[in-house]
C-alpha cells in the first residue's frame, strides 16, 4: 500500500515515519514543535502537532494509538485512543495526549509520542428490523462475563 505523505516546515528535520523493526505493526509519531517544549501537567490534554499529512487509499484509516513505553513510564497516552485518519482527510495529523501520570510531562521536538497503524474499513449497509437474533449474552452489558474464567458471576441486583 502507498501512503502519500507530506512535511511541514516544523517537520523538516525529522526522519519519515519507519517501521522500527522487521515485524512493528506501526510507525511512531513524532512531536514537530516550532517552539520550545510542552509542559503537560497531569490530567491535562493537548493536540500535539506532528508535521504530517497523509493520502491514504479509499478503504483504509491511520489508527493513532499509544506508545506503551511512555504510557507505562510516565503516563503519557493517547486521550481518544484509537483516533482515527478518515482516507479523505488532508489537514495536519495531531495527536491528542493526555497526562494521566502524577508528574507533569515534558513533550521536546522530535519525541515519538503515538504510533500510527493502517486498517482496512468496512463500511455497513443498515436494515432496520424489530427483532435481533439472539445470542447466549443477549443484552449482557458492562462486566457480563465476569472477571476469571469459569468464576459464576453475581447479579449485582440480587441480594447477597
Amino acid at each position: 500500500m502507498i501512503v502519500q505523505l507530506k512535511q511541514s516546515e516544523a517537520a523538516a528535520d525529522l526522519p519519515l515515519p519507519a517501521y522500527q523493526t522487521e515485524l512493528s505493526a506501526g510507525v511512531d509519531l513524532q512531536a514537530a514543535l516550532t517552539e520550545g517544549s510542552i509542559e503537560l501537567p497531569p490530567q491535562q490534554r493537548a493536540a500535539v502537532p506532528t508535521g504530517l499529512f497523509i493520502a491514504m487509499p479509499e478503504g483504509v484509516e491511520a489508527q493513532i494509538r499509544p506508545r506503551s513505553g511512555l504510557a507505562l513510564k510516565t503516563g503519557l497516552t493517547v486521550a481518544n485512543a484509537p483516533g482515527t485518519i478518515d482516507s479523505d482527510y488532508r489537514g495536519e495529523i495531531k495527536v491528542l495526549l493526555i497526562n494521566l501520570g502524577a508528574e507533569p510531562v515534558t513533550i521536546d521536538h522530535g519525541m515519538r509520542i503515538a504510533q500510527m497503524i493502517f486498517s482496512p474499513v468496512l463500511k455497513a449497509t443498515f436494515q432496520l428490523t424489530n427483532k435481533l437474533d439472539n445470542t447466549s449474552r443477549a443484552d449482557g452489558g458492562f462486566g457480563s462475563t465476569g472477571l476469571y474464567e469459569g468464576a459464576k458471576q453475581q447479579d449485582s441486583r440480587e441480594p447477597s
